[in-house]
């Protein structure tokens, strides 16, 4: 998953990658943590332009998995998409010496450039944050996901179990009408 810059020139250059999650380590380890399980290698096209000393990288990245919804617990698979830019630089920018560190709003890091070195990219650790990034923070198997029944733990998607769902008194009620004299 390298990008040689010599290979960009004048016009974009377009590359496709397909690797197996078990090759990021950070998936991997989601994997054997069982948080997940994938059903598809990842998909990544690129196209990445030179922009003085800066190489400008466009990209998209799909794959499927198997998430635990977090209502009903039910293993479903999903598409994991994610359309990213990633800018990377042979050298990162250098602060004025003139000026005060606490009037430079912004550093590169915080500019989002990565800095690389010698004529070739690793692509590897952008395309890993990118697939970890595509995750829902919440999985739902659908958006109307009815979850578990509080008390009995039967999926509420597959039907009504027949438990009594109405709120216990809050014993703190008596103390709502409570007036204490100064």
């Amino acid at each position: 998953m390298y990008l040689h810059i010599e290979r960009i020139k004048d016009e974009p250059l377009e590359i496709e990658f397909e690797e197996k999650p078990e090759s990021f380590k950070v998936l991997a380890e989601m994997i054997k943590q069982g948080a997940c399980r994938f059903s598809a290698p990842i998909t990544t096209n690129i196209k990445a332009n030179r922009i003085s000393d800066m190489i400008e990288v466009e990209g998209t990245l799909i794959t499927k998995v198997y998430l635990s919804c977090s209502r009903c617990l039910n293993e479903y698979e999903t598409t994991l998409n994610s359309h990213f830019n990633l800018t990377y630089v042979n050298q990162l920018p250098t602060e004025p010496e003139d000026v005060e560190p606490e009037e430079i709003e912004i550093s590169a890091q915080d500019m989002g450039l990565i800095y690389f070195r010698g004529e070739e990219i690793n692509l590897r650790d952008g395309i890993q944050e990118q697939a970890v990034m595509a995750f829902p923070i919440r999985p739902l198997c659908r958006e109307n996901c009815k979850g578990l029944c509080a008390a009995c733990g039967a999926d509420l998607n597959q039907g009504d179990c027949g438990c009594d769902l109405t709120p216990i008194s809050n014993k703190f009620a008596a103390l709502k009408d409570l007036k204490l004299d100064e």
